[in-house]
């Protein structure tokens, strides 16, 4: 038997599937959760707290071989991929959901056509 819930489910997600997978959408919906990853990355390279690696950055720059705009595409790669991977799992989750309650009403309905064969 399927509940009220998983009707209204089915009718939310059969409006809301097509939209919800574009990529550029999934993107903009799942930068906060990309920001919460980045943004400690960056802010925990710049703290300067283990010394080696700072001593180490330091004399990179000195010479030239530091280039920060590498630095920041990693982030920004790093936000994005976090970003799109959150929102695309949660969009696999909803589907995989859809498609059993789907499967769960199909089967509910060949019982209850059978039945009423049965009884004529």
């Amino acid at each position: 038997m399927i509940t009220e819930e998983e009707k209204r489910f089915l009718d939310y997600w059969e409006s809301r599937r097509g939209a919800e997978k574009k990529l550029l959408k999934q993107w903009l919906v799942g930068l906060p959760v990309g920001l919460l990853i980045g943004v400690p990355l960056f802010i925990n390279f710049l703290s300067g707290w283990y010394k080696k690696a700072d001593v180490e950055t330091n004399s990179e720059i000195m010479s030239g071989g530091f280039n920060p705009l590498v630095l920041i595409i990693a982030v920004f790669l790093i936000i994005s991929f976090t970003a799109i991977f959150s929102k695309r799992h949660k969009w696999d989750m909803n589907e995989q959901r859809y498609l059993e309650i789907k499967g769960k009403f199909k089967n509910q309905e060949e019982k209850e056509q059978s039945a009423n064969i049965n009884q004529l």
